[in-house]
């Protein structure tokens, strides 16, 4: 991975970070509830249960490289046109419910940790995402487990640091996203729509 795929791979990553989602509201919402250091175990959790999304997405590209390499190019037009489609779906969407007295309450450390991991591996769709999103920045002539290593510790990174800054601001940004969650979910369609249409292009 060149250092320029790099850097768009880190912003895509970002702005799929910041994007509505279960993960993040669930951030939100223990932020509120029990404040950042118990956050910290369900953001934990959620960081395990991406790195394993990830790992699956990324076995399941390399075996489709092992059957054909110009398989890849396919991958790559399939993923972009549902990474098109997802970003109408969160276009559409409405402000994501922010309110923490409707969810469902986790006090223990352990419990947190589970609730975060689960919430990062139980959603069927994520496989099929990030097998979307990873195909348009695989290098064939590259290792694929070192691209793995950095592809998953980046987008790690970047969702362990938004998620504890959501946290942080919990009550702040549940009343902005009350206002203004529509117009947000606009925006990240917007980006995912543009990624998928721009990504299978430039190469």
């Amino acid at each position: 991975m060149t250092l320029d795929t790099w850097l768009i791979y880190l912003m895509a990553a970002l702005a799929l970070s910041v994007a509505p989602g279960p993960n993040g509201l669930l951030a939100l919402t223990n932020g509120a509830l029990y404040g950042l250091r118990k956050t910290l175990f369900g953001v934990s959790g959620g960081a395990v249960g991406f790195t394993l999304v990830i790992g699956l997405s990324m076995m399941g590209i390399g075996a489709l490289l092992q059957a054909s390499a110009s398989m890849l190019a396919v991958l790559k037009w399939v993923g972009g046109a549902y990474l098109i489609w997802l970003g109408i779906q969160v276009w559409r969407s409405p402000a994501p419910n922010t309110d923490a007295s409707t969810q469902p309450g986790a006090r223990h450390g352990m419990a947190l940790f589970r609730q975060g991991f689960l919430s990062a591996v139980s959603n069927p769709k994520a496989i099929l995402f990030f097998g979307a999103f990873l195909s348009q920045f695989i290098d064939p002539q590259r290792s694929l487990l070192l691209q793995f290593a950095i592809m998953s510790a980046t987008f790690v990174v970047v969702e362990i640091i938004t998620e504890l800054l959501i946290a942080s601001l919990a009550f702040r940004i549940r009343h902005w996203l009350k206002r203004s969650g529509r117009r947000f979910n606009q925006v990240c369609g917007g980006f995912f729509m543009l990624i998928g249409g721009w990504l299978p292009l430039s190469r």
